[in-house]
């Protein structure tokens, strides 16, 4: 069945991937890209959604992915955080999570202060919200050394708890 002097492709086996791969992966096309490796499927072919076959097509091809130029703004240096000038001004927490759970404990809360990097190993549940985080923060570490001026939280745990007690006007 032709289509304008192109052949019709039924769908089902794996001749539509194999036609598309053909006039993508193949040396004398080198990986055009979706416009034009659509532009070659359809000048001898022709089925229902074949644009979006040919897009689906390119956008997994793993090799392209690979040697896609990026167009995302390049990152910075590292920027090492400032030493604090006293102990405890300043105090890192982290989370120790996945552990076995007994009771309703599962998880660790590790709090070190960033000058002696004495460290604070607290028990919590196993999932820490900022709630279950400020509790301990205050019994261990507030209780004992007074209200660091900054804490560093872990990227592991940024929920909306934990953003309120990051910030400067918590109390």
């Amino acid at each position: 069945m032709t289509k304008e002097n192109r052949l019709y492709v039924p769908k089902g086996g794996d001749l539509r991937k194999s036609l598309i791969s053909e006039c993508h992966d193949t040396f004398w096309v080198g990986h055009q890209g979706e416009k034009r490796t659509y532009a070659l499927v359809q000048r001898a072919y022709y089925w229902t959604q074949m644009q979006d076959d040919v897009e689906t097509y390119v956008r997994i091809w793993l090799i392209c992915q690979q040697d896609k130029a990026d167009n995302q703004k390049k990152t910075g240096l590292l920027q090492p955080l400032p030493i604090p000038k006293s102990p405890w001004e300043s105090v890192s927490m982290d989370y120790i999570s996945g552990l076995p759970k007994v009771g309703d404990l599962g998880s660790i809360i590790v709090m070190v202060d960033r000058l002696s990097k004495y460290a604070t190993f607290i028990v919590a549940p196993k999932h820490v919200t900022g709630g279950t985080e400020a509790h301990p923060f205050f019994k261990h570490i507030v209780k004992y050394w007074g209200l660091p001026k900054d804490n560093v939280n872990s990227l592991a745990f940024s929920g909306p708890s934990s953003s309120k007690f990051s910030d400067p006007n918590f109390l």
